[in-house]
């Protein structure tokens, strides 16, 4: 019989997932709050089921890709599990729910967010920032090899996300970044998009930095990563920092301004809507 795997959330990222994994012979079963998202990938040989304890039920596997933790934790004690399954736990909560999750599982319990948006979970092409019980390595390696290129195996449960916290600090000061030079750019009377062709062929231009610069520049901003996501992260990234006493004074500053866009109604566009604060036509 195929390896059975319930994703619980099928958004940007766990659609995407559900569907390689079936693609690849995995006996997928899925579950989500909108059931109308889901509802597509029964085209790929997905079960579509009305509620998380129907997709655990016998799974030997349970993904979760879930916007926070307080949902995570909501769904999961729904689920129920067998105690035979492995807790694949891929969405971004943070580190404090990250604790708090695995100190209460039964569960074998696997902290394993990803580097990477809607392409690379579309491809298949995700980095997998894995951490928990050396013994399930081999386990969980036929489904993490699915879903990404890539496997770093971290620790014990909880440095997965402490690295994705990181590297998602990184990403959000580099499209604030981007957004705040295009604006200056454009203030001191030259074409922004020269900006970009400049830094395109100079190192210090992250090709990151200059597809967003670019995406920004042609209003594209369709939702690889939706703002309110970023922003919510940006809060996690805050939170761990207060919480280890590191001086992070770039995501201080321009959290509260992400959060004013959201308010005015951009928060479900990609978060390089973060330059919607600024005005790229000024003379």
């Amino acid at each position: 019989m195929a390896t059975s795997v319930a994703v619980l959330g099928t958004g940007i990222m766990g659609a995407p997932m559900a569907r390689n994994l079936a693609r690849a012979g995995f006996e997928v079963r899925v579950w989500n709050r909108t059931l109308d998202k889901a509802r597509p990938l029964a085209e790929d040989g997905v079960r579509v089921t009305d509620s998380p304890a129907e997709a655990a039920g016998d799974a030997e596997f349970v993904l979760t890709m879930l916007a926070d933790g307080a949902t995570t934790a909501q769904v999961m004690d729904q689920a129920a599990a067998g105690p035979d399954a492995v807790w694949l736990q891929m969405g971004a909560i943070g580190s404090e729910w990250t604790r708090r999750l695995a100190s209460t599982t039964d569960l074998v319990f696997v902290d394993a967010p990803v580097a990477g948006s809607d392409v690379p979970a579309r491809d298949g092409t995700l980095v997998i920032l894995a951490s928990g019980p050396d013994e399930v390595r081999d386990r969980v390696a036929p489904v993490f090899d699915v879903l990404g290129r890539k496997t770093l195996w971290l620790g014990p449960a909880g440095a997965g996300t402490a690295l994705k916290l990181a590297i998602n600090n990184w990403a959000i000061v580099q499209i604030e970044g981007i957004a705040e030079c295009l604006a200056l750019t454009s203030a001191l009377g030259v074409d922004p998009a020269h900006l970009l062709d400049a830094l395109a062929d100079l190192p210090l231009g992250s090709p990151y930095a200059v597809a967003k610069g670019r995406a920004m520049l042609a209003g594209k901003l369709d939702p690889g990563f939706p703002l309110r996501l970023a922003v919510k992260d940006a809060g996690l990234v805050l939170e761990a920092a207060i919480d280890t006493r590191v001086d992070v004074p770039l995501i201080e500053a321009l959290l509260p301004k992400w959060r004013e866009v959201v308010r005015e109604g951009y928060g479900d566009e990609d978060l390089a809507a973060a330059v919607r604060r600024y005005d790229l036509t000024a003379p």
